[in-house]
């Protein structure tokens, strides 16, 4: 872990925070609408992610399989090129100020806000037998992980901007009512790879939760797997290898190709003009495949040696509690808890 110096404090380097709830594996669209965006950014910023460990347990889980897949998730993250060096990595529950800083957030929050989350409505209805209140209060435990560091940018999915938009509301209305207190964030959403789709249903977004295991590729999947789900993606009709409106399937896998490539839009069309959609979809699929065998290969390397993934995870926790710890101690004695 980067140690802490006055220089950083002061650096002019903006702070960019975010986190991935450890679910099964780190997916494709995890992998090209977040984690590569992440690995590509700290260079530019002072890097804050996390494993919303919290945030996963508004769903019933299994004990042993969350901590082993939380395990799983911060070597997959090391693997995919997060450095510990540069960025700070460590799972939410180690660092109580996040948990702490959301009830204050609360007393500072309307329910008419949270109960009209998309999120929250969607979530609901997929799990009618567990509507928790943490499943409501999700979006305000997301504006403290945020506020928390002073965050000056927030890579987002675009079914998460409703949850930045209240983040935005809470801080602007604390700093109103309390004095300047936090940054209002904003949002960024990568302009390639930031809504990847399902391969075997092209309208709706990959998810690590889709019941067809064709659906999805995972960063950490064997190349003939990964090949042969390709190679049977749903396509449209026609043969035109173009990115369009009224063909999903071939513009989801564009998107795939460009953002693993480095290309536009424009340029994957022009490379495979005249050529069929079998073709196009082998080629997409071995791009993947070279992209994430290194990837695969790091993490079975990391998952090994368990101790410098224990290590390297406490360091992360106690430099993020150490920074998070201004913010808190600034917010108490803002709305007048006591302090010795």
């Amino acid at each position: 872990m980067a140690e802490l110096t006055n220089e950083t404090e002061k650096s002019a380097k903006k702070v960019c925070l975010s986190g991935i709830q450890p679910t099964g594996t780190v997916t494709l669209g995890n992998y090209l609408g977040a984690v590569q965006n992440w690995q590509n950014m700290q260079n530019d910023f002072n890097s804050i992610f996390f494993i919303a460990d919290l945030h996963a347990l508004t769903v019933r889980r299994d004990p042993s399989e969350l901590k082993q897949t939380s395990l799983s998730f911060f070597a997959q993250l090391l693997a995919c090129g997060i450095n510990p060096e540069k960025s700070m990595l460590y799972f939410q529950s180690q660092v109580h100020e996040h948990a702490e800083l959301a009830w204050i957030l609360n007393c500072n929050t309307y329910v008419g806000e949270t109960s009209r989350m998309t999120q929250f409505k969607d979530k609901s209805a997929k799990h009618a037998d567990n509507i928790n209140m943490g499943l409501m209060d999700y979006p305000v435990l997301m504006a403290a992980d945020i506020l928390l560091f002073q965050s000056d940018l927030v890579p987002v999915g675009i079914d998460q901007k409703q949850h930045l938009e209240l983040t935005r509301d809470i801080a602007i209305r604390f700093n109103n009512l309390y004095g300047e207190t936090f940054k209002v964030p904003e949002g960024y959403i990568p302009p390639m790879g930031a809504k990847i789709c399902s391969l075997q249903d092209p309208t709706v977004k990959m998810s690590k939760s889709d019941p067809n295991p064709k659906a999805t590729i995972s960063v950490i999947e064997d190349e003939a797997s990964i090949i042969k789900k390709f190679k049977s993606a749903v396509t449209d009709s026609g043969s035109e290898i173009v990115m369009r409106e009224d063909k999903p399937g071939v513009s989801n896998l564009i998107t795939i190709y460009a953002a693993i490539e480095g290309k536009t839009p424009a340029q994957v069309e022009a490379e495979f003009a005249g050529q069929g959609y079998g073709t196009f979809k082998l080629a997409v699929g071995e791009a993947v495949a070279a992209k994430f065998k290194p990837i695969k290969e790091d993490y079975e390397r990391l998952l090994k040696d368990k101790t410098f993934i224990e290590n390297t995870a406490k360091g992360g926790a106690e430099y993020a509690s150490y920074i998070a710890q201004k913010t808190l101690k600034k917010v108490k004695k803002k709305v007048g808890l006591i302090s010795f």
